[in-house]
C-alpha cells in the first residue's frame, strides 16, 4: 500500500469534484533561499486558488506522499536541511526507507497521476544538458511526459538546456509540444525563441481536449505546454546568452555534474543577472499556475 496523504483542502476539493493543480516542491528546497522560497510557493499557490483550483503542492515528508501540504508542513519543509531531490528512480527508495524528499517534475508526475490530477504547474522541465553528447546528461523529464498523463504548464525547458536536442528528443518520444498563444517556442526567461513551436493553441479549452482526447485513444503520456514569461518580466536571449556561457563555463571548471550542475548554474545566473533571474522567475511561475488552473477548469473533474 502507498502511503499517500491528502491536505485537508486537496481532500475536500476531491470530494466535491472541483480541479486541483499539481505543483512541485524542488522549487522550493533548491530553487530558492529562505524566506523568499515560502513566501514564492504560498504566491503560486494563492495565484492558483485565484483563478478557481485547488493547489496540491507534493514532497515526500518522513516516507509519506503528501499531495498538497498544510501550511505548517510548507514552512517546515522550506527550512529543511539535506532534503532528496527525486526523481522517478529514487522516489520510492526515499518512501520505503522513510525519508523526505522534494518533487521534481517528473515525480511530481508520477505523484499527481497517483492522485488523479491532470494538470501540473512548474516553472520550466528538464531536458537534455549541453554537451549530452559526452556526458549523456539527459532529465528524466522527457521520459515522464512520454508515460505519464499529465498535461504540464512550463516556460518551456530551462534556458540552460541544449534547447534544440531538447525538444528533438520530446519529438521523437511522441510528446505534444503546444506553444501558447504564440508559433514559437518560449525560452524560460525569455519569451521567444528561434524555434517554432510544433503546436500552437490559444485557450485552456483547446489544451484540455487534447488531453482528454490522448486518453480516449489510449495514447499514453502527457502534454507540454510551453507558456511565455510575460513580456515586463523576460530577459532576452542575446543578453542571457553570454550569462550562461559564463556558468556553464566555472561548472564545468568545478567539476560540478549530476543533480547539482542546475542548482549550481541558477545560483551562478541570479548573481550574475543581479537577482533579474529570480525576479523573472517567480514571474512566469505565476504565469504558469494561471494557466495551469485554467486548463484544470476544463478537465473533467477527479473521480475518487
Amino acid at each position: 500500500m502507498i502511503p499517500l496523504q491528502f491536505s485537508s483542502a486537496v481532500a475536500a476539493a476531491r470530494a466535491d469534484g472541483t480541479p486541483v493543480v499539481a505543483l512541485e516542491s524542488t522549487i522550493i528546497t533548491h530553487g530558492m533561499p529562505y524566506p523568499q522560497n515560502v513566501e514564492t510557493a504560498r504566491l503560486v499557490e494563492a495565484e492558483v486558488r485565484a483563478h478557481g483550483a485547488t493547489p496540491a503542492t507534493i514532497a515526500v515528508i518522513a516516507g509519506t506522499l503528501h499531495i498538497g501540504l498544510e501550511d505548517t508542513a510548507l514552512e517546515d519543509l522550506a527550512q529543511a536541511k539535506d532534503v532528496a531531490k527525486l526523481s522517478r528512480a529514487d522516489i520510492a527508495a526515499c518512501m520505503a526507507s522513510g525519508g523526505t524528499g522534494a518533487t521534481t517534475v517528473a515525480a511530481t508526475m508520477i505523484a499527481a497521476h497517483l492522485a488523479g490530477i491532470a494538470v501540473f504547474a512548474t516553472g520550466g522541465i528538464g531536458g537534455v544538458h549541453r554537451g549530452a553528447e559526452l556526458s549523456f546528461d539527459i532529465s528524466a523529464d522527457l521520459q515522464e511526459l512520454a508515460q505519464t498523463p499529465v498535461t504540464v504548464v512550463a516556460a518551456g525547458a530551462k534556458a540552460i538546456l541544449d534547447l534544440p536536442k531538447t525538444f528533438e528528443v520530446l519529438e521523437t518520444l511522441g510528446v505534444p509540444v503546444i506553444a501558447y498563444g504564440q508559433d514559437m517556442l518560449p525560452a524560460f526567461w525569455s519569451q521567444t525563441s528561434d524555434m517554432p513551436a510544433p503546436l500552437r493553441m490559444d485557450s485552456a479549452a483547446a489544451i484540455a481536449r487534447a488531453q482528454v482526447m490522448r486518453t480516449a485513444m489510449g495514447l499514453s503520456g502527457g502534454q507540454l505546454v510551453c507558456n511565455p514569461i510575460p513580456t515586463d518580466a523576460q530577459i532576452p536571449s542575446a543578453e542571457l546568452a553570454p550569462i550562461i556561457a559564463q556558468a556553464l563555463a566555472e561548472a564545468e571548471a568545478q567539476g560540478i555534474s549530476a543533480k547539482a550542475v542546475t542548482p549550481f548554474l541558477l545560483d551562478r545566473i541570479f548573481h550574475l543577472t543581479e537577482g533579474r533571474s529570480l525576479q523573472s522567475n517567480i514571474a512566469l511561475v505565476l504565469n504558469n499556475a494561471r494557466l495551469a488552473a485554467a486548463i484544470a477548469t476544463e478537465m473533467p473533474p477527479i473521480t475518487t
